[in-house]
C-alpha cells in the first residue's frame, strides 16, 4: 500500500502471511522517487502473537528506524477498517502502542513515554538533555529513535537542507538524529520543519513532533496540548502521564504488487 499522514509517505508492505524479500533492499529500491515508488518510510506488518500486527520500519537508505509515528497511525487506520473496530494495539521497537479512532477521520496513538535521560537517546556521553552543548542549545529527546530541537525566531527563515543533515550527523549522537526546527506561535501551538534521519526533508514526522512537543514543555514555552503546523498539515500532540498522544489524519493512495522483475533486480 501506498499511504501517508500529512504528506509524510510511505509504503507498507504486509508480510502477515511471510515470503518477504530481503527488506533492507526492497527499501532502497523502492524508495527511489524515480525507478521505485518513493516514500520517507517503508513500514512492514508482521503477525504477534500478542497484538493486532508488529510494526517493522525502514528509513528510504535502507536503514532500520525503531518508530515511525505517522506510519503506525496509518497503519492502525488500515488494521481498524480490517477488522472492523475502533482500536487496535501494535507492537514496535518503542513497545506496545494503543491506538484508536479519534473521529472526524483522525487516528490517535499513544507513542509512549519519551526518553529524557542522555543514555537512552542516546547521546554519546553524559549531560543534561535540556540543553545540548551545540550552537543554537537544542533539547535531545528519545522517542524510540533521537531527536534534536532547535528552537528559533523563524523555523521558515532555516536553511534546512544544509542544517539537517549536519546535525543528523553531530558527534554527539552516536546512531545519528533526526533534526526539528521550530518557533512558537502561541502557549499551543508551534511551527516546525523537520529533517529525518536517513531520509531528509520530510513533509511531517510524527514521532519528531511529540519529541518538539517534549522539549518545549520542558522549557517552558508551551502547556502539554499542542498543535502543530508542519509542511504538510497540522498534528496534535499531548503529553499525558502514560504517554505522549498524537493524533491527526492518514491517506491511503492505493494498493500494489511488486513484480517479480522488480524484485529479481534487487
Amino acid at each position: 500500500m501506498k499511504m501517508h499522514g500529512l504528506g509524510n509517505d510511505f509504503v507498507v508492505v504486509d508480510s502477515r502471511r511471510g515470503n518477504a524479500p530481503e527488506l533492507a533492499a526492497v527499501a532502497r529500491a523502492l524508495g527511489d522517487r524515480r525507478r521505485g515508488v518513493g516514500f520517507d518510510q517503508l513500514a512492514v506488518i508482521e503477525s504477534d502473537d500478542f497484538a493486532d500486527a508488529r510494526l517493522v520500519f525502514f528509513n528510504a537508505d535502507g536503514t532500520l528506524s525503531a518508530t515511525c509515528g505517522n506510519a503506525t497511525r496509518c497503519v492502525a487506520r488500515h488494521l481498524m477498517q480490517e477488522l472492523g473496530t475502533g482500536q487496535v494495539q501494535l507492537r514496535t521497537e518503542r513497545g506496545l502502542l494503543d491506538c484508536a479512532d479519534a473521529g472526524d477521520g483522525l487516528t490517535r496513538v499513544n507513542m509512549g513515554p519519551p526518553i529524557l535521560d542522555w543514555a537512552g537517546v542516546p547521546l554519546a556521553r553524559e549531560m543534561d538533555t535540556l540543553s545540548l552543548p551545540i550552537d543554537g542549545a537544542p533539547t535531545a529527546t528519545g522517542m524510540g529513535n533521537p531527536h534534536c530541537t532547535f528552537f528559533v525566531e523563524d523555523a521558515e527563515a532555516v536553511d534546512l537542507p544544509s542544517f539537517g543533515p549536519t546535525q543528523e550527523h553531530h558527534p554527539l549522537f552516536p546512531e545519528r538524529t533526526n533534526v526539528q526546527v521550530a518557533h512558537v506561535l502561541g502557549p499551543d501551538h508551534l511551527r516546525m520543519r523537520v529533517w529525518e534521519r536517513g531520509t531528509g526533508i520530510t513533509l511531517a514526522s510524527g514521532s519528531s513532533s511529540c519529541a518538539t512537543a517534549v522539549a518545549a514543555v520542558r522549557r517552558g514555552l508551551t502547556g502539554r496540548a499542542v498543535t502543530i503546523e508542519l509542511d504538510g498539515g497540522t498534528i496534535h500532540i499531548d503529553w499525558r502521564e502514560d504517554g505522549v498522544h498524537m493524533t491527526g489524519p492518514t491517506a491511503h493512495v492505493f494498493d500494489g504488487v511488486l513484480s517479480s522483475d522488480f524484485l529479481e533486480s534487487l
